[in-house]
């Protein structure tokens, strides 16, 4: 399931929409080994015979491999729920990069989500395993300004690459910001005066402090004023 296009932001672009890596599913895989062992284990038990003319070794033998099958059969079942649960689950999880904002959605009936603004965005550092680095594997760990500073995210598809998408997006939204910013500043003093130089200086100022342009934007913007006195 893609994520919908109709929750987009106008103007908003979408850059990456991942589910995640198959790996997801290691401790599905895992049980299901245990359980074709088992199913070896209960086919290879010693036959037992229910004729009259058995010995009580044999019936008790019978009784085992009955058993056995039976509980092999439940645990098989309920496996098949947790796993038909699993995929579910992997279908409805979302890791999403769009021109302005992290999207994390989870969850088929209750659901629950995280949402980070790429310029409230301080780190964005991965982990990878020597396993997880031969399957495509690994965490990504996003750190951003607000109340929940750290954000983890596990079984992302080649997070070296997200990574990386993340920080040119990031890169792309500053330098639309800093231009709005800016655009909007000299739209506002520009035309109609109605800031004098020394504000337009102290508000280009907090922009700098902001992060919202360069120092040598705001150098630039800060001489172009004065040339203008």
């Amino acid at each position: 399931m893609a994520y919908p296009r109709e929750l987009l932001n106008e103007g908003e672009d979408l850059s990456l929409d991942l589910r995640p890596h198959w790996w997801y599913f290691a401790k599905n895989f895992l049980f299901g080994f245990v359980l074709l062992i088992g199913i070896i284990f209960v086919t290879y038990l010693p036959d037992g015979s229910s004729s009259s003319d058995a010995s009580s070794s044999d019936v008790l033998n019978l009784s085992l491999q009955k058993m056995a099958l039976y509980v092999w059969l439940f645990v098989a079942v309920i496996w098949l729920v947790v796993l038909a649960a699993a995929y579910l689950q992997w279908i409805f999880t979302l890791f999403v990069v769009t021109s302005d904002r992290i999207i994390y959605r989870s969850g088929v009936i209750a659901k629950s989500g995280i949402e980070i603004p790429l310029e409230r965005l301080n780190n964005i550092n991965f982990e990878q395993s020597i396993f997880e680095r031969i399957i495509g594997a690994g965490t990504l760990i996003i750190e951003s300004a607000g109340e929940d500073g750290r954000s983890t995210f596990k079984d992302v598809r080649h997070p070296d690459a997200v990574q990386q998408e993340i920080n040119r997006c990031r890169e792309t939204n500053d330098r639309k910001t800093a231009r709005y910013a800016t655009e909007g500043l000299e739209s506002m003093g520009g035309g109609s005066n109605m800031m004098s130089v020394p504000e337009q200086i102290e508000k280009l100022a907090q922009l700098r402090d902001q992060n919202v342009i360069t120092e040598a934007e705001f150098l630039e913007k800060k001489q172009n004023l004065l040339d203008q006195m």
